[in-house]
């Protein structure tokens, strides 16, 4: 576990909502029935060229209010629209003012892969993310012991969900990639300070194999920084802010690609 106060606030405020829709985990596992079908979010990453995980995001710690998203699916859909290869909806009510919701609305109105984000710290929220259609799954390093990733994220492929392993530094990564994750994503946010560091990407990108999906996280606005950790041998950029806060979705996503 991590020793960041704002990482332990955000997982205290996570367990505490819980609480609300905790459900016995036989009643639980009868819901997987009939929980949607993926899409396969790793083949959606695994292609050729910059890959985009577009994100529905109206608020987060370090830099409070982005927008108010009123209405989640339009934002979604003109993500698709833009050429997005996943769209992320974040579901963390306190920081992050997310909702389940959204998720649920969001899958139901894009054909493109979904990521759940969130502080995913129980063994609930796995099983529940399936039943919810996520077709990707966040587990973040730092949030977690190392007993509990393994568990999480067996689970979470035995349920059919690609999984998005968050690290933070190169200690992080061989964790990662000692538990099998074959997507991996590097936040370049510090979780103590919430300050972003672009030499994250620099020192833990080339670093990863290549057998691995790579994905840089946090504070990428324009075109040049995505071309730049693309040449650090990232696979795909997830993007929330400069997109939440963009007028024009579908163009911001063609500049950030350079399509």
């Amino acid at each position: 576990m991590s020793d960041s106060s704002v990482l332990a606030s955000i997982i205290e405020g996570v367990l505490e909502d819980l609480q609300k829709r905790l459900v016995p985990s036989v009643q639980l596992r009868e819901q997987l029935d009939s929980a949607p079908k993926l899409r396969g979010a790793y083949a959606a990453l695994n292609k050729d060229g910059m890959r985009l995980i577009a994100e529905v995001k109206r608020s987060s710690p370090s830099k409070g209010e982005l927008s108010a998203i009123l209405d989640p699916v339009a934002l979604a859909s003109s993500y698709q629209t833009g050429g997005a290869d996943l769209i992320s909806v974040l579901t963390e009510e306190r920081r992050f003012k997310g909702k389940i919701a959204d998720l649920i609305a969001v899958r139901a109105a894009v054909d493109i892969p979904v990521l759940r984000k969130d502080f995913i710290v129980t063994e609930f929220q796995v099983l529940e993310s399936r039943i919810l259609g996520s077709d990707l799954m966040l587990l973040i390093v730092a949030a977690l012991a190392k007993s509990q990733l393994i568990d999480f994220y067996q689970l979470a492929t035995e349920l059919g969900m690609d999984v998005l392993v968050e690290v933070h530094d190169l200690v992080e990564a061989e964790v990662a990639l000692d538990i099998g994750a074959k997507i991996i994503g590097v936040n370049s946010r510090n979780l103590k300070t919430l300050e972003v560091n672009d030499k994250n990407f620099e020192l833990i990108l080339p670093q990863l194999p290549t057998t691995v999906l790579k994905v840089a996280e946090s504070g990428i606005s324009t075109r040049s920084q995505v071309a730049n950790v693309g040449a650090l041998g990232a696979n795909a950029v997830l993007v929330g802010e400069t997109l939440v806060k963009a007028g024009n979705p579908v163009h911001t996503i063609n500049e950030l690609l350079n399509r």
